[in-house]
């Protein structure tokens, strides 16, 4: 699959553009804008802003960081009228999955920034720009999983919109019950450092979770601008267990029990009203809350561990942007936020009911965060544009408890990217930028894995990670529907986080030194009408990745944990009678999966490819009924563990153990009415 992508590559970089009857409109006064009016996407008849933005040749939808703290950092790529959905915890593809596309006028695709518009510091964004007429809708959903074994995961969902212009209402109320691919078979093969084996077992896994979730919105004109509320309500549970039955050697058989619970609440403003002919101000102010439980429970004979913990967890968001668009050639754009976030979190741990002290097992972790920004776009012509910016970001994280310490960092990120477009169809973009990362406030806290019966300690010493990164990016357009992106990047990597020793024999999470990776990339989207298939695309995407850090326990260079070196994955659909008829598959053909590098053992992972088909039919334009069957393959997902007696730079081999899980097909069945 990579030498029949690379060489699509070399062909079509050289290959002269022809003009296609579907192409999109490019913005005469800026070619990094492409314009997709409706009529691009009649054929395929879509349902929703999101199935639009699924046909967008090059383009992949990314809803952002939700865990990110703070405003700016969370943004996915995709803007709404010129303007990022002021929410956190309502995804992106779900509010873009309540926006019919018969209300969406167009959708811009703009690469490598245009004046006026906040890239939210990407390269490429889509700006879906929706009608001012009026346009009401009312959607229910009835959904369901099927499993082999006669279980049905349900999912009902249900919402309403009213849009008239600026003027606008929606609500929303989804309730799941279902599984993951965490219930099934497996088994778990030990051997010892001379590998023989000494113990086989079977694994009976068995999950299950339910969640509801509500959300609204309200828009209109007020103090002479636009001003928009939107809230979210929600409740998860899930529940696992791992039954462990051993067949050969010494041991016993052991049940693992975990069961979490979390209640999320938020509310969001947003304002905004233009000051000038040229001048705008917008205002966003975000409060969000969660409560959460979680337990664990293990029973091996007459040994038992338990662990549980509580916490909650806050966010306070206040955000002023002030824009200029001076010309059309440059723009302006400064403001600040200030963020103060918190987690209250206490955790136990008791073996055969004598509790055992955890490091920081009971913490309230603070954080004052602020930061300031400026921002300018220059385009001296249809063919070059460049934006500078940067940012200062300060902030104080304190923790009381069981650890009282406070350390207030002060980062500045500048970011410079020049977007090139030399000829129609080809375009260049050189990006350079200073990323600057966010501890994760429950690495403050112990935890524990009581599967692998491991407890983690909190490490109060934490320092953010940072990455200065180079990247040059080339874009072919072609045949229309057709996109060729190639990405070459490079990362130079400060503190980078993974596992460290702690005194009393835990592990935490923490800094172990600097490091880099170079990253290649090659995403192609072919239009296959040439190729004798009407209507039908083909995606291929083939990803590289090389990295180096020095371990912080044998002092050697080896792999950054958690990375993937090699990706790739390829993806077919088609159109027939007018989107009346659609079907295709996707392959995720990825072979060579992450290495985690703890203390006392490195684990090895290994998913075989997995294979999703669907078929789907419209009999009439309020109806829309369709079929998908996962995990086709019936795929295995694979861990290997080499465990060592103390930390594995000085102990011996303890055992090596083999685990592997198999994941059931599934069908799921999608029935949509438009009222």
């Amino acid at each position: 699959m990579t030498k029949a992508l690379l060489l699509a590559t070399t062909i079509l970089v050289a290959a002269p553009f022809t003009a296609a009857a579907q192409a999109p409109a490019v913005d005469a006064a800026q070619q990094g804008v492409l314009v997709f009016e409706p009529a691009f996407f009649a054929d395929s008849s879509p349902n929703t802003a999101l199935d639009m933005i699924a046909r967008l040749p090059g383009f992949g939808l990314d809803t952002g960081d939700t865990d990110t703290r703070g405003f700016a950092g969370a943004a996915g790529n995709v803007l709404i009228d010129g303007n990022r959905p002021s929410s956190k915890s309502d995804s992106l593809d779900g509010i873009l999955r309540r926006i019919s596309a018969a209300s969406v006028e167009r959708i811009e695709l703009i690469r490598g920034g245009a004046p006026g518009i906040d890239m939210q510091g990407r390269s490429v964004i889509a700006n879906v720009v929706l009608k001012r007429t009026v346009q009401i809708q009312t959607v229910l959903e009835a959904k369901t999983y099927v499993y082999p074994d006669g279980y049905l995961g349900p999912v009902l969902q249900a919402s309403w919109s009213r849009r008239e212009g600026e003027n606008q209402l929606e609500a929303s109320l989804s309730a799941t019950t279902d599984r993951t691919d965490d219930t099934g078979d497996g088994y778990r093969r030990r051997y010892d450092a001379a590998g023989v084996a000494i113990q086989t077992a079977e694994l009976d896994r068995w999950d299950r979770f339910r969640n509801v979730r509500g959300t609204a919105a309200w828009q209109g004109l007020a103090g002479g601008g636009r001003f928009r509320v939107n809230g979210v309500l929600g409740w998860n549970q899930a529940e696992n267990s791992i039954d462990t039955l051993i067949r050969t050697g010494a041991g016993r058989d052991e049940r693992v029990e975990n069961e979490g619970d979390e209640v999320e609440a938020e509310l969001g403003l947003n304002w905004a009203r233009a000051l000038g002919e040229r001048t705008e101000i917008e205002l966003t102010g975000l409060q969000r809350y969660e409560v959460d439980t979680d337990e664990s429970r293990s029973v091996s004979g007459l040994n038992r561990v338990a662990f549980g913990g509580e916490g909650t967890a806050g966010e306070t968001i206040g955000r002023i942007v002030l824009r200029l668009r001076q010309s059309d050639r440059w723009a302006f754009e400064g403001g600040g936020e200030a963020a103060y976030n918190f987690l209250d979190s206490a955790t136990t741990y008791a073996e055969n009911g004598v509790p055992v002290p955890l490091p920081s097992a009971s913490v309230k972790v603070e954080e004052l965060r602020g930061e300031v920004f400026g921002q300018t776009t220059w385009r001296p012509g249809p063919q070059l544009t460049v934006e500078a910016a940067l940012r200062v970001e300060v902030s104080e994280i304190s923790q009381s408890g069981d650890s009282d310490l406070s350390e207030t960092f002060v980062y500045p990120k500048p970011r410079l990217q020049v977007t090139w477009n030399p000829i129609a169809d080809h375009q260049f973009r050189f990006r350079v930028e200073r990323e600057v990362g966010q501890l994760d406030f429950g690495d403050f806290v112990a935890s524990a894995d009581v599967d692998l019966n491991q407890v983690e300690g909190g490490n109060p010493e934490l320092e953010p990670g940072k990455v200065w990164t180079y990247e040059a990016v080339y874009e072919r357009r072609f045949w229309g529907e057709g996109a060729l992106t190639v990405t070459l990047r490079r990362h130079q990597l400060e503190d980078i986080i993974d596992v460290i020793p702690l005194i009393g024999g835990f592990e935490a999470v923490g800094n172990i030194g600097d490091g880099w990776s170079n990253q290649q990339q090659v995403v192609l989207t072919l239009p296959m009408d040439r190729l004798g298939l009407s209507n039908a695309r083909l995606s291929g995407r083939v990803s590289f990745d090389q990295s180096r850090v020095t371990d912080p326990l044998t002092g050697e260079e080896r792999r950054i944990g958690g990375r993937l070196p090699f990706g790739c994955g390829v993806e077919f659909n088609q159109d027939l009678r007018g989107g009346r008829w659609s079907w295709g598959f996707e392959h995720g053909c990825n072979v060579d999966d992450p290495i985690q590098y703890r203390v006392r053992e490195v684990r090895y992972f290994e998913d075989e490819p997995f294979v999703t088909v669907y078929g789907q039919w419209k009999p009439r334009p309020d109806l829309t009924v369709r079929l998908d069957v996962g995990n086709a393959t019936d795929r295995e997902q694979r861990r290997e563990r080499f465990v060592y007696s103390g930390p594995r730079n000085s102990a011996p081999l303890s055992f090596r153990e083999e685990r592997g899980t198999t994941m059931s097909p599934w069908l799921f069945i999608q029935i949509r009415k438009t009222l």
